[in-house]
């Protein structure tokens, strides 16, 4: 192992004297520039990789806890939700098909209902999305059901397109 650290010193003896001599012939402004070309690099370096990433991440930090709390909070409510609606008894498909039938008739001429078995299926064409959203709250709390796939689309009249909701237990 010596014999390696004194080979080692032996190989960069002569590059490092041939530095201390290229430094010593340099005048004392040229050093100087040196000197300080090399701080600022090393202090342009210690900012990029050291410093600026930790302040980025202490920036960022406030903004994505909040984040995290409103989903949180999000995911908290929707656990409850989905604990109560366990222990709900499911509505006999008759009548939750009578529920659907009712909601629909309140939507008017720019709604029509077609129920097969366990699912319905509302095509609306022109209808605002605070109907459909009251009609969607009225299936959920009276019928039971739940949507499965809603194909929608804004037009200038109001909302185009199909929703599909699953009844009873099966849904």
């Amino acid at each position: 192992m010596s014999t390696d650290n004194e080979s080692f010193a032996a190989a960069t003896r002569a590059p490092r004297e041939m530095l201390r001599q290229w430094w010593l012939g340099l005048a004392r402004r040229e050093r100087r520039l040196l000197i300080a070309g090399a701080t600022l690099v090393a202090v342009a370096l210690l900012w990029w990789v050291v410093l600026a990433p930790p302040l980025r991440t202490l920036q960022r930090a406030p903004t994505q806890i909040d984040a995290a709390e409103t989903q949180l909070q999000l995911m908290q409510r929707l656990a409850t939700e989905a604990r109560e609606l366990r222990g709900v008894t499911p509505v006999p498909a008759d009548q939750a098909g009578n529920v659907l039938k009712a909601a629909t008739a309140r939507l008017g001429d720019k709604a029509r209902l077609a129920v097969q078995g366990d699912r319905a299926v509302l095509t609306v064409a022109g209808v605002s999305s605070v109907a459909l959203r009251d009609w969607l709250a009225e299936a959920r709390s009276g019928a039971r059901a739940r949507t499965i796939e809603a194909n929608l689309s804004r037009g200038s009249t109001g909302l185009t397109g199909t929703v599909v909701v699953g009844m009873g237990a099966g849904s």
